[in-house]
């Protein structure tokens, strides 16, 4: 009998940044670190890629146009919180459109933060994103039992 291929959750972040500073939203009445900020993302849906999945977020979360060819990967994330997932970061510096949280059900405060002044409650895994992105580093793992 085949074994089986274990499955990992993808997801997509948006570090968006302008004048030294990080586009953070808190998270609010999802059931997953809710009072903690994590930035714009979502998880890929079935036959889309990482990058269309980061152009269908920006728009739902924060009411952004972004076009694929404009997007960088930053970094890589591959963690193990309840089950193995792997997380991309991309940037970019062109959107159209005013950014507004466009899903207040979901999100209580998208604000702009000091790269060098985080807020204490930002997700763990994020906040180590954050640094290593500052650090140019493009890959790092969490949650793994060494």
């Amino acid at each position: 009998m085949e074994k089986e291929r274990h499955k990992i959750t993808p997801a997509s972040y948006l570090f968006l940044t302008k004048d030294n500073k990080v586009l953070l939203l808190r998270r609010y009445n999802t059931g997953y670190e809710d009072g903690k900020y994590s930035m714009i993302a979502g998880h890929v849906d079935q036959g889309e890629s990482f990058t269309q999945c980061m152009v269908r977020e920006a728009q739902e979360e924060a009411g952004i146009l972004i076009k694929p060819e404009n997007l960088t990967v930053v970094h890589i994330v591959n963690k193990y919180i309840d089950s193995e997932r792997i997380d991309i970061f991309f940037t970019t510096d062109k959107w159209v459109g005013e950014i507004i949280n466009k899903e207040p059900q979901k999100c209580d405060d998208l604000s702009w933060f000091d790269l060098d002044n985080l807020p204490e409650n930002v997700i763990p895994f994020v906040k180590n994103s954050i640094e290593c992105i500052k650090n140019k580093i493009l890959y790092s793992e969490a949650g793994y039992k060494n």
